[in-house]
């Protein structure tokens, strides 16, 4: 089998793109032309079947199901305390870009830390002569789970309704994501690597924007997201 006579799977056509699964909209959108200019048969060079191809692959992945897209919520990790680690209080902002903090140590010293980006939970970090265990407290609206991030943004119902471009502040200053259809329905966007940097062991991380809509409380958009993703892995 040739390489045009391929079947066209979501696989092919990212690849044929050059985009990651959680490629928005915009994304395609620049893909494509970016990927057109070099195959379009009215330029020097170009290649009709190519570029047929091309539409194909974009427009497969334009239409295709928000199934499509593996999006799984990483489990809750719990620091790890012993009696001879206490346990350091970071926020999730801390976590991502790193800074300074005043901790109390066990004979009651109030001590600056210099805290690295990148803590995990349960990480640990010498201060001095003591070895304390990092857990990361977020405030619900802004927690890290495992290497990502989770943002909860509060749109209004009409853009929810409608879609369209919107701005999210986020650890790492706002962000411009598109809110599909699909990223409505699903409730969810995520941006890869964009969570926690890369530190020793751990992989950089993604960031998780949860969608909740004016209105509604913190309770019933946990339900309503927990739904979704029941929803998915059913799938």
């Amino acid at each position: 089998m040739s390489g045009t006579d391929q079947p066209l799977t979501t696989r092919r056509a990212r690849e044929m793109l050059g985009v990651g699964a959680a490629a928005s909209p915009g994304e395609l959108r620049r893909a494509f032309r970016n990927r057109a200019k070099a195959v379009h048969p009215d330029r020097s060079g170009g290649d009709a079947e190519a570029f047929r191809r091309l539409v194909q692959a974009y427009d497969a992945l334009r239409s295709a199901p928000a199934s499509e897209i593996p999006i799984r919520q990483p489990p809750s990790v719990q620091a790890r305390r012993t009696p001879d680690a206490p346990v350091l209080q970071v926020s999730p902002t801390l976590a991502v870009q790193g800074g300074v903090l005043e901790h109390v140590m066990a004979d009651e010293r109030r001590v600056r830390i210099t805290v690295p980006a990148g803590l995990r939970h349960g990480d640990r970090l010498r201060v001095g002569r003591e070895l304390l265990s990092v857990a990361i407290r977020g405030d619900g609206r802004l927690i890290v789970r495992g290497n990502d991030l989770w943002v909860t943004a509060t749109l209004d119902r009409t853009l929810m309704d409608q879609g369209g471009r919107t701005r999210v502040e986020t650890p790492l200053g706002p962000r411009d994501v598109w809110i599909t259809q699909k990223a409505a329905s699903r409730g969810l966007i995520r941006l890869e690597g964009e969570g926690l940097p890369a530190r020793g062991r751990h992989r950089q991380g993604d960031m998780f924007i949860r969608l909740q809509a004016a209105g509604e409380t913190a309770s019933s958009a946990a339900r309503t997201l927990l739904r979704r993703f029941a929803a998915a892995w059913a799938a």
